[in-house]
């Protein structure tokens, strides 16, 4: 069985949309889940418009979202003389042909069908077929010959049979008059030196597979198995963009979504095995297929994306969750922990992290150990605080500083001190929750005693009581 070779070409001129990041998945996890390679290659031949920026973003994208590629990304613009040396091959095989006509005369052939009536004028070059010992010395293009009659067939992986008439696609320009190639002629040569079996990408690519089969045809390559993915839509079921809300994958990170979280639902959204909904990235390779991708567009659902991600916040290890919040906070520009906060948020994870679907949530529950003193209440919480809450605090203190500051004992003390006072434990645990975080809603209050520690807890009581 041949190795699965799978890859990622994106073109490094903006920011890695989300759509792509999930083209990337879905190769990533069939070349994973068959042990095989996932590539990268950056289609830099747009020298105007391709930034060293934009390719930055890209790299730091697919690595935030812990999609690993085999070997250094390829850059295609590097490759240029390779796809030249591919073009004169074909030349030389008497599958492609010098191409002297001018844009003026392309343009005046067009001209003169569209008066004709033709909606659409494939060029037909006088050179095709043309003795070499007519040829002028003057720049020419290479155009491969074309098949002109008959069809060529697609068999894709999730769009089905694709058929296309061979008279509506002309004999396309390889390599230009300036010696550049055409994305056309590279893609096809970097995905055959690169060994690329299966080729993942999205249906808006779809025409193109016609024209790149007879590429390799005209090469006596192999072509790739096909697979073009539907494109993703907002919730409106229009063109996913900008007025949806984040389009670019970093935005996700600085918006506070777990990289796990976002890997599971780009994972589903357009591709369906039997009820499996929330899963880890192993079990993902190991299930996902090219024929449980679904032919219609897919639209985001940010709150399933939301109810993801907390699934996998919940089920994170505590070290690797710290991690990557750090790493929000750095994406989103907000200040990072001190070793103190760092230190308290670690142990305070164990009672924050399973109602959390974002880092802000997360970072929002855990308010009580990232704050110092001294605590400042909002208004809702302030109204616990009355003289008599705060001569209960007083009393508890002195018992407080004799605890073994295990749960078992601070809720017996707890108790105790309600019960003396004839109230039930909530009329207690209210001034509490002010005290320990200045607000009303919190984990519990013997959560947040254990996390700060019986000194904080003591002195935070000691001001509340004052």
């Amino acid at each position: 069985m041949t190795d699965i070779v799978t890859r990622f070409a994106p073109s490094p001129t903006g920011y890695l949309h989300i759509g792509g990041a999930r083209t990337a998945l879905f190769n990533w996890l069939f070349a994973r889940g068959r042990g095989g390679k996932f590539l990268l290659r950056i289609e830099d031949t747009d020298r105007e418009r391709s930034t060293p920026e934009a390719t930055a973003a890209i790299l730091q994208g697919l690595t935030w979202l812990g999609l690993d590629w085999d070997g250094e990304a390829v850059s295609q613009f590097a490759r240029k003389d390779r796809h030249a040396e591919v073009a004169h091959d074909m030349l030389a095989r008497g599958t492609a042909y010098k191409c002297f006509a001018t844009p003026e005369e392309i343009a005046a052939f067009r001209a003169e069908q569209e008066s004709k009536g033709a909606s659409y004028a494939v060029f037909q070059s006088p050179w095709r077929d043309a003795d070499p010992a007519t040829h002028p010395d003057a720049p020419y293009a290479i155009r491969m010959k074309a098949p002109r009659s008959g069809q060529t067939v697609i068999e894709d992986s999730v769009q089905g049979t694709v058929t296309f008439g061979n008279d509506q696609l002309d004999d396309m320009i390889v390599l230009r008059s300036d010696g550049t190639p055409t994305y056309m002629l590279a893609v096809v040569v970097d995905d055959h030196d690169m060994g690329v079996t299966h080729v993942i990408r999205g249906d808006d690519h779809l025409n193109n597979a016609a024209r790149q089969t007879m590429v390799y045809q005209a090469m006596g390559w192999a072509v790739p198995v096909w697979a073009h993915i539907p494109l993703i839509h907002g919730p409106d079921g229009k063109k996913l963009s900008k007025r949806h809300g984040a389009t670019a994958v970093g935005d996700y990170q600085a918006q506070g979504y777990p990289a796990a979280g976002m890997r599971n639902y780009l994972t589903r959204l357009g591709w369906a095995s039997g009820d499996a909904e929330l899963f880890t990235s192993d079990e993902a390779k190991a299930m996902f297929s090219l024929e449980g991708i679904g032919r219609s567009p897919a639209r985001l659902d940010f709150k399933k994306l939301e109810a993801t991600c907390g699934w996998h916040i919940a089920r994170s290890d505590d070290a690797a969750l710290l991690h990557e919040l750090e790493g929000y906070l750095k994406a989103a520009s907000r200040p990072a922990l001190t070793q103190g906060q760092r230190d308290l948020l670690s142990r305070s994870l164990y009672c924050v992290k399973d109602r959390a679907k974002t880092f802000p949530e997360l970072i929002d529950k855990a308010h009580f150990a990232l704050i110092s003193r001294p605590v400042v209440a909002d208004e809702a919480a302030a109204k616990a605080l009355d003289p008599v809450s705060r001569g209960i605090l007083k009393e508890l203190t002195p018992r407080l500083q004799s605890a073994s500051w295990t749960k078992a004992d601070l809720e017996s003390i707890l108790n105790e001190i309600a019960a003396a006072h004839g109230i039930g434990f909530g009329k207690l645990a209210a001034p509490l929750r002010t005290a320990l975080a200045g607000r009303t809603a919190t984990p519990s209050v013997y959560d947040m005693m254990l996390v700060i520690g019986q000194d904080e807890t003591i002195a935070r009581l000691t001001d509340a009581a004052a």
